[in-house]
């Protein structure tokens, strides 16, 4: 959480990676990856035939190409599989035509419902996507397609980006945003603005009108999780119902969401046992896609 001028970095999130055990890519007939670009974080996930092998989950840098590169690096790394081992790899989420190892680039929005579909399984519905820089709410059918969507972009706050925003100027470290931010004995009113830069001007403002900074962050995180639901609403919420993307641990805006829609969302697996990683559903859904494109090719 420090760099070297000791200065901590509040926003700064854990990366991670891992290889599931008493599994061999040797023996498997597909092996498929999905590399997710997003604008805050980089997510590569590795397929031996469509089940989840390896996975990692980074920091975006400067650069989308290299960002790819370091993810699949990174998925791939203590395996001993080389590029040329895959048979087909899927780009995905903000930078998914800079991903130079992929076969075919597919919107991150397909991606996320068909990783959703995958990790709860074939009742999902509605899937509230919380990414780096937008907020996407979708409905899928029982397989994973798209039925319908809408999508909030015009602003950082209440992504993952203006989550890391505030998180340094309260000085609350970003895993910690959420549990803090339901810290109050009552909900506070929301900030009203709703762009970032302006959000974190009022915060800045209620810190000087002596409010607790945990009673900002609730005020932030609620803001958020009304303009959460109220695009939810207007795609029509729908059971089950579930929560991707980085803000899927943030308990904060998960508990505020379920209370204004009073729907509960799907738990979380367990993804020590199961890989299955909700901030990773949009590279779990790529590489999905890549194997049903392999072997659709191998029918032509």
């Amino acid at each position: 959480m420090t760099n070297n001028n000791e200065k901590t970095e509040y926003w700064r999130w854990l990366e991670y990676k891992k290889v599931m055990p008493n599994k061999d890519w040797k023996k498997a007939k597909i092996i498929t990856a999905g590399v997710d670009v997003g604008s805050v974080g980089s997510k590569a996930v590795i397929m031996l035939d469509g089940e989840i092998y390896a996975w990692s989950v980074m920091r975006t840098g400067s650069n989308s190409s290299d960002s790819a590169k370091k993810a699949l690096g990174w998925a791939m790394e203590d395996t001993g599989l080389t590029l040329e081992d895959f048979h087909y790899i899927v780009g995905t989420g903000y930078g998914r035509v800079n991903v130079p190892m992929a076969n075919r680039a597919i919107t991150e929005i397909a991606c996320h419902a068909k990783g959703a579909n995958y990790i709860w399984g074939p009742t999902v519905r509605t899937v509230l996507d919380v990414g780096g820089q937008d907020v996407k709410a979708i409905k899928i059918d029982e397989n994973g397609k798209v039925v319908s969507f809408l999508m909030n972009d015009k602003c950082a706050a209440g992504t993952g980006r203006g989550m890391e925003v505030i998180a340094d100027l309260l000085k609350i470290p970003i895993e910690d945003v959420g549990k803090e931010s339901l810290r109050v004995n009552e909900e506070p009113e929301p900030v009203s603005s709703t762009c970032v830069v302006f959000a974190k001007t009022e915060a800045v403002g209620l810190l000087r009108k002596g409010w607790t900074k945990e009673k900002v962050i609730a005020a932030y995180v609620r803001a958020m999780a009304i303009r959460m639901s109220d695009l939810i609403e207007k795609v029509g919420c729908e059971k089950d119902f579930v929560i991707t993307g980085g803000q899927s641990k943030n308990i904060g805006i998960v508990k505020r969401v379920e209370n204004i829609l009073g729907v509960k969302r799907l738990p979380v697996p367990n993804l020590k046992e199961t890989g299955l990683d909700p901030v990773s559903a949009g590279a779990i859904g790529a590489a999905l896609f890549a194997k049903a494109l392999y072997e659709k090719s191998l029918k032509q």
